[in-house]
């Protein structure tokens, strides 16, 4: 059996890959998706398929109505999500991808570091799991398989 998992989280290092690593090296069955990872692409999307858009708040407006289609395609068709809280950048999209995964009745898995308990606790709350690493995320999908 092979689950999808979709990783929501920050776009601004590669964590993603980290956490395709450690699934191939524990030999997991998972095929990953998630949010489109390069800035760029995600920024100028709208004016790429709509043109030119009269101000940044249009700009901003059409991108985020493809990023959030996307999001939404993609996190529908995965089996289980997981969401990385970060010390180090904004995390207004985790927290909305996470809450969509809730809504979505989506099993969740929130990654967060200790410093975040407080913050997140009503959303961890909603979570299936919480932890603190992608490692421990990834050793609950390895349950799993047990």
């Amino acid at each position: 059996m092979e689950l999808t998992v979709y990783l929501a989280g920050q776009i601004h290092d590669d964590w993603r890959e980290d956490v395709k690593r450690l699934a191939k090296e524990k030999d997991l069955p998972l095929n990953f998706v998630g949010p489109q990872t390069v800035h760029d692409r995600s920024d100028d999307i709208g004016e790429a398929i709509l043109g030119e858009q009269p101000s940044g708040y249009y700009k901003d407006d059409a991108a985020s109505a493809i990023n959030n289609l996307r999001t939404e395609v993609l996190m529908q068709k995965s089996d289980v999500v997981i969401a990385l809280f970060g010390e180090k950048y904004k995390q207004w999209n985790t927290a909305m991808d996470a809450s969509a995964a809730v809504t979505l009745g989506k099993p969740l898995i929130i990654v967060r570091p200790e410093e975040l308990i407080h913050p997140l606790k009503e959303l961890s709350n909603k979570a299936n799991v919480t932890v603190e690493t992608v490692e421990q995320a990834l050793d609950v999908l390895a349950y799993i398989y047990e």
